[in-house]
């Protein structure tokens, strides 16, 4: 055998192909169409290449001659197969010329730089390559406009090349992009940016999301002979001239697909709200940023903010623009916004409120929660973004409001207190329901048929429900604005995520199932073993998989009191310092746990009904599924606890311990919920290493639970209740991208069509999920029941026939 196994994206050329049908048996070769689409840039570089070659072996003292006749022959051969008559102004002219510059000979000349324009090359800062600051200012007086994206900009890196950019300017657009991240760009840098004529300059001061790390300068010319240069060099004496750094120049005519590449996501960057505009006033706030950065600026918050206003991130602004265009536009003033756990969804509500309350005087506000720990914090979010501290009462415990024209109350107290008799209908203008996917529950009846509020907003992480029921009945069918987790990640709002899905030694198919989860005291039974074994795989596997579980800070999730008590001392015996906290651990106790978590000097909590809503300790760097969380709201919850950002945490580290469940448990949710949008089923990514995670993120499978997974997806749809197949008609679209019609449906989803019609007729379903106009008809039912019957039929002469007859109705 001749040709290596290995990995090829190879033509197959008559040569290779006899080569591949003399392979042995022991190998296969795997072959797949070229998509026309680009295979005209797979046989252009196929043909590149060899003509490099063939070129390259011709000799003699008319080589050059010889070389253009072969171009020529070769080019109108092609143009012959497509007939095109343009193919003499691209034939090579005699004398093999190449054009190198067209200039006005009264203007001074510059020298061009040494790296070609047509050819890309690497500087790796070594004696034989040009140094990157020499490469620079050469590129910089033969530039039309010039882009950099820059982490750091320092003055001692400005210095070296200012004479060129003032050149430059005089003619030239100059746009800057850069970060306020480390403290480390010098302030006189910017300032001296900022004095040039002509050019622009945007800052990112949300250093906790966006660290900006690239550094690219980027040459337009109109010649078409562009150069960018990506590398590790900042703007800097030492990046510039004798550090340890590698450029790659990237040339526009050689790589246009890059090029391309590199100038759109330089444009996306100019237009993103995490990088503002900033120009000579802003020097004071750029340079309190910077002093913040290195740890020497002014610490003390509530100073701070006597000068700098509260604002809102940008991706918060995007929300309350979004929310002010449903209510100016379309006059839609029942908003649900859907944003992940961790990205400040009472913050947004806080600031939608202060911009109607300037419209409105003495707006009302009623801030509804379903569990009474977040209503403290919720109200402190409004006060400070008010800057009123004497925003709000509260309606809780023993706590009873006075005028109650600004309350935060739990939805079980303004039931008990029955509310909705103590004040008018249209008492409040403002009604914020936060925790929005609880509002089907009965508690919540006569909160949302009741009142009549000017504005009602919805706040949730999960609109879908396990049990298929539509809180968009509340919000005009629509969700207004919305960023879900995996976009949270991507932008950088949330931390990344290593999940580890390790086979649980449990069997879980045989439990009970009631009302949509597994019986607690089977669970129970089967998690808590006399023989330890399952324990001790769990230690087993955080031990494996944790980089030092003496530094770990989790949180371990439990099936009840018991179990947590168990798993807590389970890890002490084995040396890991833990406590379990349940909803009736004093106060004070579970206070004093999280501090010592904070300060590793536990390494685990187990819990039971605690940490799903509203606690925030960004210190968590581990998570532990140690039962089958059924609900997807709550396992997205328990999943944010670890999803904050902080300083010196790379990324959350999760064990989920998955055994084989009952056909009811729905893991296809829960990995849907972790990808971002893909028309690709669940089922592919699981097969293909989830490629379409978010940025940073990972999921490992252990083998026996993956296939529990898969099996687990594949039966999931077949049992699925009409309410169920009704939402995933209803999510089609955003899911997957494709068009929710009947064929794309069952395709995707590897359905039967019994599947569906079982359930009711196609054209009903997407009617129910909202995908298509609502219609009567008086025969629906038996039509329903007759295309039910016509699934089971195989006969192809039947089918012949009921297709003429429906054609000829």
């Amino acid at each position: 055998m001749t040709i290596p196994p290995g990995l090829y994206e190879q033509v197959v050329n008559t040569g290779l192909q006899q080569e591949l049908e003399a392979l042995g048996p022991e190998f296969q070769a795997m072959l797949a169409q070229m998509d026309p689409a680009e295979s005209h840039f797979i046989l252009a570089q196929y043909v590149g290449q060899f003509l490099n070659g063939l070129l390259g072996s011709i000799t003699g003292s008319d080589k050059l001659e010889k070389q253009i006749a072969a171009c020529n022959s070769l080019i109108k051969s092609a143009a012959a197969c497509i007939d095109d008559s343009a193919v003499d102004q691209a034939t090579v002219a005699k004398g093999g010329q190449r054009l190198l510059e067209i200039f006005n000979p009264i203007f001074t000349r510059h020298t061009k730089p040494e790296t070609p324009l047509s050819v890309s090359s690497l500087l790796t800062a070594t004696s034989r390559d040009p140094s990157l600051v020499s490469q620079l200012k050469q590129e910089i007086m033969h530039a039309d406009r010039i882009d950099i994206l820059m982490s750091f900009i320092k003055w001692s890196g400005i210095r070296i090349i200012k004479d060129e950019l003032e050149e430059f300017v005089a003619h030239g657009k100059l746009r800057v992009i850069t970060t306020s991240y480390l403290g480390a760009t010098d302030l006189k840098a910017i300032r001296y940016l900022l004095g040039l004529p002509n050019t622009n300059v945007k800052v990112s001061f949300d250093t906790k999301r966006t660290r900006l790390h690239a550094k690219a300068y980027i040459f337009h010319r109109n010649s078409g002979f562009g150069t960018a240069y990506v590398g590790s060099s900042n703007i800097s004496n030492p990046a510039m001239t004798d550090g340890l750094e590698w450029n790659v120049k990237i040339c526009q005519y050689e790589t246009p697909h890059l090029w391309r590449k590199i100038n759109a996501t330089f444009e996306t960057y100019q237009v993103a709200k995490d990088f503002e505009e900033i120009d000579a006033n802003d020097l004071p706030r750029l340079d309190e940023a910077l002093r913040q950065e290195k740890g020497t600026g002014n610490t003390d918050q509530e100073n701070y903010l006597v000068f700098f206003d509260i604002t809102p991130y940008p991706y918060q602004q995007e929300i309350l623009d979004k929310l002010e265009a449903e209510r100016a536009l379309h006059n839609r003033t029942r908003n649900l916004v859907v944003a992940a756990t961790g990205t400040g969804k009472t913050v947004i509500a806080a600031f939608d409120f202060k911009r109607i309350s300037k419209d409105h005087n003495n707006c009302r506000l009623l801030f509804v929660v379903h569990r009474e720990e977040i209503l403290r914090q919720a109200r402190a979010v409004f006060r400070n973004i008010l800057r009123d501290q004497n925003f709000g009462e509260l309606w809780v415990g023993k706590a009873t409001p006075v005028h109650r024209e600004q309350l935060f109350v739990s939805v079980q107290t303004l039931r008990s207190q029955k509310l909705w008799q103590q004040v008018p209908a249209d008492f409040y203008d403002y009604i914020v329901i936060d925790e929005t996917h609880h509002a089907p529950a009965g508690s919540y009846s006569e909160l949302t048929s009741y009142f009549t509020p000017r504005i009602l907003l919805g706040l949730t992480a999960t609109p879908e429900r396990a049990d298929g029921e539509d809180i968009l009945q509340y919000f005009d069918r629509r969700i207004c604005a919305e960023i879900r987790l995996p976009d949270a990640i991507n932008r950088k709002l949330l931390s990344p995520f290593q999940y580890f899905c390790i086979t649980d030694s449990v069997d879980y198919s045989q439990l009970t199932w009631q009302r949509g989860r597994y019986v607690q005291h089977e669970l129970e039974r089967v998690l808590i073993t006399g023989d330890h074994f399952r324990a001790r795989l769990i230690v087993q596997k955080a031990r494996e998989i944790l980089l030092d579980v003496s530094r770990a800070r989790g949180l371990c999730f439990c099936v009840n009191k018991r179990h947590a008590s168990y798993m807590a001392d389970q890890f002490q015996q084995h040396g890991i310092p833990s406590t379990a906290l349940t909803a009736d651990t004093p106060a004070e106790e579970r206070k004093a746990a999280i501090s010592r978590l904070k300060n590793v000097e536990i390494n685990f909590l187990c819990v039971v009904d605690l940490f799903n809503e509203g606690v925030d300790i960004p210190e968590i760097d581990t998570i532990m599924f140690l039962r089958p969380t059924e609900s997807l709201t709550i396992y997205l919850q328990q999943l944010g606890r670890g999803l904050r950002l902080c300083e010196g945490k790379a990324h959350l580290t999760v064990l989920d311990f998955i055994g084989q469940s009952h056909q009811k448990f729905n893991f296809e949710a829960r990995f849907r919920a972790l990808l971002g949008q893909t028309a690709n089923r669940i089922e592919d990514e699981i097969n293909t290493a989830f490629p379409s995670l978010p940025s940073g993120c990972v999921i490992e499978m252990e083998k026996e639970a993956q296939r529990y997974v898969l099996n687990n997806i594949r039966q999931a749809l077949s049992h699925a209740n009409k309410n169920q197949l009704v939402r995933r008609i209803a999510s089609f679209l955003a899911e997957t991208g494709l068009q929710p019609t009947l064929r794309n449906f069952i395709t995707y989803h590897r359905l039967e069509l019994d599947d569906i019609y079982r359930k009711g007729s196609w054209s009903r379903l997407c009617a129910k999920a909202g995908v298509k106009e609502n219609f009567q008809d008086p025969d629906e039912v038996l039509l329903s029941k007759g295309l039910r019957r016509m699934c089971h039929h195989n006969s192809p002469w039947q089918l012949n026939k009921m297709i003429e007859g429906l054609q000829a109705l």
